[in-house]
């Protein structure tokens, strides 16, 4: 029962990271111009984002936190996950795209972010800056989660791991 708690909120956390970052690269980067054309944009960056940024980056964390704890105790090794030996191949793969995707959030989409949407003190340079790094590292993020997706799901049939369903 435990197995089943700790690799449902690894799930659920890992939609709604997913989830948000599919929203920030499909819907947002594409309403964004459109609503600064408008002059509308300021309810976005000023309230939507900082508030997604939130639940997105602690979505992350939690996601990465309870997939770590779900290698240990469903026995199957976070060593030999990302040693990428034996069994543990293919949820290793899966579990070092979504560690790169983990450390894109923390490392360098939030701590841009924040420069893009005035919550740290940046000129216009260094804003333009940000927000590319922030968007390269996002779609970065959008293409290793497709992998990511396909190693985590294929891994938990293929070694026999407990199914929630």
């Amino acid at each position: 029962m435990e197995l089943i708690f700790i690799r449902w909120i690894h799930i659920l956390a890992g939609i709604v990271w997913i989830g948000l970052l599919y929203y920030f690269n499909f819907v947002q980067a594409v309403a964004l111009p459109k609503a600064k054309a408008d002059n509308t944009a300021a309810g976005i960056t000023k309230h939507v984002a900082p508030q997604a940024l939130l639940w997105f980056r602690w979505a992350a964390l939690v996601t990465w936190v309870m997939g770590a704890i779900y290698l240990v105790r469903a026995n199957i090794g976070f060593v030999d996950a990302f040693l990428l030996q034996g069994p543990a191949v293919p949820i290793g793969i899966g579990a070092w795209l979504g560690t790169i995707m983990l450390l894109n959030v923390w490392g360098l989409i939030w701590p841009n972010q924040k420069k893009v949407l005035g919550l740290v003190q940046a000129d216009d340079a260094a804003k333009a800056k940000a927000a590319r790094i922030a968007f390269l590292a996002s779609r970065t993020n959008t293409m290793l989660s497709i992998p990511m997706l396909f190693f985590m799901i294929t891994s938990t049939t293929a070694h026999g791991l407990p199914r929630i369903f």
